[in-house]
């Protein structure tokens, strides 16, 4: 296929080598970030999309993928797919789906869960939306780019899956990160407490998968000093959209909330940029009940 990728940053790069790889011919603009190799560099977004089967996107926010939407849909050819990889609100996944649909487009929002390693080893989780035909022309892509596609439904659901599930990922982050600081408080080893609960009814994948103890359980960031594998501030903007989406159709998401209120200030104001967002670990043990 003859493929369009918009946003080539710390995920879109190696997604974009990895079809070069697997034989598409593979055109690729951003901004700022270099283009890589096995990808031909384009000058603009416009000339990225122009005779491309499919046009792969990115992007940081809704805002963007809008604005780039206006830029590649008006000269994409009848009958290609706009791809769009982004997490985005659920409004903007819907709006550009239905602008590409207008245009005589095929229109897929397609979250992933997986991380940078994830795209680079191409074994990510695609969450996608749209049409059962649209999912049927990029499903040779997810298979290249990584190990799972789930069509969730029409367009808007893949980010309303990857939303609802990173909603769950922060709350029990949170509640995994106290349980741990209770534990030391209680003089419970950890290596002890997660024994327990990795094979009890509090198991669970922040636990099993991704301690945020050190030295417990499978290597996690919390064995190199929080450097980050899904960064604090990106597990904040995912909330924000839970929450986001949550007011938009007044869904009742106290614990929800909760997290983001958390995250927020671990963020914003006690130094969390930057770090694994499994880091409300230590955050947790440094504070004293108020």
């Amino acid at each position: 296929m003859k493929i369009g990728f918009i946003g080539l940053g710390n995920m879109g790069a190696p997604m974009a080598v990895n079809l070069a790889n697997a034989g598409h011919e593979v055109t690729g603009f951003d901004l700022t970030a270099p283009c890589p190799d096995g990808v031909t560099k384009a000058s603009d977004a416009a000339s990225t999309a122009q005779n491309a089967d499919a046009v792969i996107t990115m992007l940081p926010n809704g805002d963007i993928l809008r604005a780039v939407a206006d830029q590649i849909i008006p000269v994409m050819q009848q009958g290609a797919v706009l791809l769009d990889c982004s997490t985005v609100d659920v409004e903007s996944a819907r709006a550009v789906a239905a602008q590409a649909e207008a245009a005589g487009l095929l229109a897929a929002d397609a979250p992933v869960s997986g991380g940078v390693g994830g795209a680079q080893a191409g074994t990510l989780t695609f969450m996608a939306g749209g049409s059962e035909a649209a999912f049927e022309k990029v499903a040779p892509l997810f298979d290249v780019m990584g190990q799972k596609a789930v069509h969730c439904g029409p367009s808007g659901n893949g980010q309303a899956a990857k939303i609802c599930n990173n909603m769950i990922l922060g709350v029990t982050m949170i509640a995994t990160c106290e349980a741990f600081a209770l534990a030391d408080k209680l003089g419970l080893d950890r290596q002890k407490m997660f024994d327990v609960v990795s094979t009890s009814s509090g198991y669970s994948w922040t636990m099993n998968a991704y301690c945020p103890a050190p030295d417990v359980g499978p290597q996690s960031p919390a064995d190199n000093d929080y450097q980050p594998g899904f960064a604090a501030e990106l597990m904040l903007k995912d909330l924000r959209l839970s929450q986001q989406a949550a007011k938009a159709v007044d869904a009742d998401t106290p614990m929800g909330q909760s997290a983001t209120d958390l995250y927020q200030s671990f963020v914003e104001q006690e130094g969390g940029k930057g770090k694994d967002f499994s880091a409300m670990l230590p955050r947790f043990v440094s504070r004293e009940r108020g």
